[in-house]
């Protein structure tokens, strides 16, 4: 019986030890968590990477106000808030940089393209987003995009084509990204969809560059880039360059384009 009520005290002692440990371990995380909100605000906003806006203009997207609790922001409703008002942003990184510092690093698309539809220049980013709408006088400062239709366009959404233009979506998005990767987006002059098998590319100011659908682009811009750096190449020849073949070859058809 002794014994019997010595293992019962025994168990009691292990419960509210139990109970103890737990009570401690919220008593920590609340102080920890209380010691967070009152000591880790926002004092300064670090904008880097900015061209086209302003660093005030970026923190005004932001949505974050000095005192703003550090650990408590939500970085993706910070990017999201930043790209729907600056849609010539493409890229965003948040980072916090203790004890006060919130580092917000931008990266704005290049230069867009331009595609005409019902009187307005819709202008659309090496990312494939639609970044401008202007009137259609001035698309003349920028490569343009023709042969295809968009869809439904607007002001920050990505470039979405008409139905019947789907296959040659996916190319025109790739051939963009690589332009913009290679540093050859200044001398497209356009890009035109209207062929059904291959798609066909102004290059400065002197030649058709004609190129597959559904082609490894990167590879593509290189071929184009070498053959034009030949020295067989006078730089008053025109014409049309043909990437379409299988091997490293090109094609130059002078004069014709």
């Amino acid at each position: 019986m002794a014994r019997r009520r010595h293992t019962k005290r025994r168990r009691r002692r292990g419960g509210f030890g139990f109970l103890y440990k737990l009570l401690s371990v919220l008593v920590i995380c609340a102080a920890i968590l209380t010691a967070m909100t009152l000591f880790f605000r926002v004092d300064n906003i670090v904008v880097t990477g900015q061209k086209r806006y302003t660093a005030e203009e970026i923190q005004a997207a932001s949505g974050v106000k000095s005192g703003a609790n550090m650990y408590l922001l939500n970085k993706y409703d910070i990017v999201r808030s930043i790209t729907r008002e600056l849609p010539y942003i493409e890229d965003i990184r948040v980072n916090r940089k203790l004890p006060d510092t919130l580092l917000i690093e931008v990266h704005e698309s290049g230069r867009p393209f331009a595609l005409v539809q019902d009187g307005s220049a819709w202008l659309i980013s090496a990312g494939g987003k639609i970044v401008d709408q202007l009137p259609e006088r001035e698309a003349g400062q920028y490569g343009r995009i023709s042969g295809c239709q968009l869809l439904a366009p607007s002001v920050g959404t990505t470039l979405a084509l008409a139905t019947e233009y789907a296959s040659q979506q996916s190319s025109l998005l790739d051939l963009l990204n690589a332009l913009e990767n290679a540093g050859l987006t200044e001398n497209v002059d356009g890009i035109r969809l209207d062929e059904l098998s291959y798609l066909k590319m102004d290059y400065i100011g002197r030649f058709t560059v004609r190129i597959a659908y559904g082609a490894d682009y990167e590879w593509e811009l290189k071929k184009l880039t070498l053959t034009l750096a030949d020295e067989k190449i006078q730089s008053n020849m025109t014409g049309t360059i043909d990437l379409r073949l299988k091997s490293e070859e090109v094609f130059i058809i002078p004069g014709e384009r």
